[in-house]
């Protein structure tokens, strides 16, 4: 069975009015690295995750899950 990482990256941050610039800039990342995080193309290493979770004040698992494909 596969997985894969999905996130609400994207609705956390449109919810906030934040800028995918300002949102890179305080998670300490590139605008490129967000893109791909929000399009689901890349998964952020555990610190990285833990930084965009403390950045929205939510538990990690509230921004990224496992989904299981056949």
């Amino acid at each position: 069975m596969k997985e894969s990482i999905t996130n609400t990256v994207y609705q956390h941050r449109s919810v906030r009015g934040v800028t995918q610039e300002e949102f890179a800039d305080a998670v300490g990342v590139s605008r490129q690295t967000v893109i791909a995080i929000e399009k689901g193309n890349y998964a952020p290493s555990v610190a990285l995750a833990l930084r965009i979770a403390r950045y929205f004040k939510v538990p990690v698992e509230t921004l990224f899950s496992l989904r299981h494909h056949a």
